[in-house]
């Protein structure tokens, strides 16, 4: 009778096994996935009572909140870092659609108002301070650069490549990619939506798995890696910038644009003067030249023979 039983619990478990481990999110690491019923798999973030839509990505906010959990609930995962900006590492508050709230606090007496990538648009204050709305970022410039590759990339070629990873790897449509501007080993990449319908991902969302993927630390499981291929060349990336453009000005407070200002004069006074004791120096090493070249004529010159 042993016998029997070990066999069928051995074909119960072989028959349970794949079933458990084709219940992942490709979209999300961090996402915490049960099988609830045959062919139904529910998947959460870690940490947090958030379903996880899985056929898509996963917000900027959430992925930060899962970034900061520490290291004893990510079991196996790698230990938490700090968000890569100015303002160092906060836990985000998010709202139930997952978007950043205007107002974000990383100690008592420390707040900000933010837009919704997130990032930072106000001067800190304390709790008191208030964010009326949350201000949309309508373009995100995405700059970076590639390694040196034996052939050179043609532009319409390196603009279909970028074009078909964002449509298929981070499910942007291609309407929201507003220019693709190629200048080796420069690449510029505008992205544009002052909207964002319900089923369309977000830019900002866009941008953030995309600097994840190239700083090697993607929010995809690790069997899907980045690669980025030109007519069957790889495209290396090397070096990457992200910049926010908002449908509203920033409300950072004067004295720190006179701050920058005041930086950018110093640094232009101080170019101007060292060019004016430059030109300064070269014109005494000129005049001094021509003083030994004149004395030097002067001496050739011999004195009448009186014979």
């Amino acid at each position: 009778m042993e016998p029997l039983f070990g066999v069928v619990l051995g074909l119960m478990l072989a028959v349970a096994s794949p079933a458990h481990d084709s219940c992942t999110c490709a979209t999300n690491k961090w996402a915490v996935c049960a099988q609830d019923g045959p062919g139904n798999c529910t998947c959460r973030l870690a940490g947090s009572h958030h379903p996880v839509d899985c056929s898509t990505l996963t917000s900027k906010c959430f992925l930060m909140k899962a970034e900061m959990i520490p290291l004893r609930e990510k079991r196996l995962w790698r230990p938490p870092q700090a968000v890569s900006d100015s303002d160092g590492m906060y836990d985000p508050d998010c709202e139930d659609s997952g978007v950043f709230k205007a107002r974000q606090c990383n100690q008592p007496g420390s707040c900000w108002c933010v837009n919704t990538a997130g990032v930072r648009r106000s001067d800190r204050g304390g709790s008191s301070l208030r964010c009326g709305e949350l201000v949309r970022t309508r373009w995100i410039c995405i700059e970076l650069t590639h390694k040196r590759s034996s052939g050179a990339f043609a532009v319409p070629a390196v603009a279909e490549a970028l074009t078909r990873l964002l449509e298929s790897r981070y499910k942007l449509h291609p309407k929201y990619i507003a220019a693709i501007k190629y200048e080796p080993p420069l690449i510029q990449i505008r992205l544009e939506q002052s909207k964002k319908p319900s089923w369309d991902v977000d830019i900002a969302d866009v941008a953030y798995y995309f600097e994840k993927d190239v700083n090697n630390d993607s929010v995809f499981p690790s069997n899907s890696k980045l690669s980025v291929s030109v007519n069957g060349d790889a495209l290396a990336i090397e070096k990457l910038g992200i910049y926010y453009v908002d449908e509203k000005p920033p409300e950072f407070s004067m004295r720190q644009l006179a701050a920058g200002i005041g930086a950018v004069v110093t640094v232009v006074l101080l170019t101007a003067g060292i060019g004016v004791a430059v030109l300064l120096v070269l014109r005494w090493l000129r005049t001094r030249t021509y003083k030994k070249f004149e004395c030097k004529e002067m001496r050739e010159i011999k004195a009448p023979s009186l014979e």
